[in-house]
C-alpha cells in the first residue's frame, strides 16, 4: 500500500484496489506458477469483465494487507479468478474489505486476436480451481444524455507495453465521467450541498481496446436507479458508434461525521431523479 493510494477521505480510492488485484493476479500466475506453461497467461491475456464488491473502508497503516487469488471457472477461451483483499486480526479472523471475480481471455497481441486455452494451460490452471457459479452481469440499455457527456482523452501513461490502455484505467475513466455528471448536476440545479458518497459495487465489461490518440473519446453515463440511500450510474465508453466499455457503479450517500449512509435531500433527490 502506498500514501498516494488514498482518496480525499483517508480510504484506498476505488480505482487502486483493481491495481491491487492485477498485481496479484500477475504474480499467481507468473512468480507462483506450478509450471511454465502458465507464464503466458499473466500477461498474454485481456480482461473481459470486472465485478468488484466493496466491503469496508481499507485505511493506510504499516500492518500487511493480503489478496487472496483462485480461479473459479475454466472454459474453452477464457477463465474467471476470483478475489479476496483482508487483514488478519488479532483475534485469528480476517477482516474483508473487498471480493471481485475477473474473466480473462487468452489473446495473441501481435495478431490482435483471441486465442482458446491450450490443454496444458488448463491443466496448470486446474490447482488453483475451487468452482464457483458466477453472478450474471446485468447492464441496461445504454443512454445518451447531453448532461452525461464526458470527453476522454487518453493520457500516454495510461497505456500498457501492448499499447492499449490498461484494464484498470477504466475504473478512473468511469470515475471521472460519474464526478463531471454530479458536478454538473449540483450546478445545474444551485444545489449548495451535495451529499459524499461511496462506492458500494462496480462492474466493467470489455468490448474493444482504448488506444492513445489526440483526439478525445466519449463517455455517457446516466443515473439507472436511484434507491433510499444509494444509486447506480450507468456508463459507455464509445468512439462514435462504437462501443468501447460499460461500467456500472453503485454509490451509497454518505455522512462523514457519522460514518452511516443517509437519505439524500429532496433537493438532491430531484436533481438525480432529471437523469434517471
Amino acid at each position: 500500500m502506498r500514501w498516494a493510494d488514498l482518496d480525499m477521505l483517508g480510504h484506498v480510492n476505488n480505482v487502486v484496489y483493481v491495481d491491487y488485484l492485477q498485481e496479484a493476479r500477475v504474480d499467481m500466475l507468473r512468480t507462483h506458477a506450478r509450471s511454465p506453461q502458465t507464464q503466458g497467461l499473466a500477461e498474454g491475456v485481456v480482461v473481459v469483465s470486472h465485478q468488484v464488491t466493496y466491503v469496508a473502508p481499507l485505511l493506510f497503516d504499516f500492518t500487511p494487507v493480503y489478496v487472496e487469488s483462485w480461479v473459479t471457472d475454466i472454459r474453452a477461451a477464457s477463465f474467471t479468478m476470483a478475489y479476496e483483499i483482508f487483514r488478519d486480526q488479532p483475534d485469528g479472523t480476517r477482516k474483508v474489505f473487498l471480493r471481485a471475480t475477473t474473466v480473462l481471455a487468452p489473446y495473441v497481441f501481435t495478431t490482435e486476436s483471441p486465442r482458446r486455452l491450450r490443454p496444458e494451460e488448463k491443466a496448470n490452471l486446474e490447482p488453483y480451481l475451487e468452482k464457483t457459479p458466477s453472478k450474471p452481469l446485468a447492464l441496461g440499455e445504454p443512454k445518451r444524455l447531453e448532461e452525461g457527456h464526458f470527453p476522454l482523452f487518453v493520457r500516454f501513461s495510461d497505456v500498457d507495453a501492448y499499447g492499449h490502455v490498461n484494464n484498470v484505467k477504466y475504473f478512473e475513466y468511469f470515475q471521472e465521467s460519474r464526478l463531471a455528471l454530479m458536478k454538473r448536476l449540483r450546478s445545474h440545479n444551485d444545489l449548495k450541498n451535495w451529499p459524499s458518497v461511496v462506492v458500494a459495487q462496480t462492474d466493467v465489461t470489455y468490448h474493444a481496446p482504448v488506444l492513445a490518440r489526440a483526439e478525445p473519446y466519449d463517455v455517457w453515463s446516466y443515473v439507472s436507479r436511484l434507491g433510499t440511500k444509494s444509486m447506480t450510474i450507468e456508463s459507455e465508453i464509445a468512439d462514435g458508434d462504437l462501443r468501447l466499455a460499460r461500467g456500472q457503479v453503485t454509490l451509497v450517500f454518505y455522512d462523514l461525521e457519522s460514518g452511516k449512509s443517509v437519505e439524500p435531500s429532496p433537493e438532491v433527490r430531484a436533481a438525480v431523479e432529471s437523469v434517471l
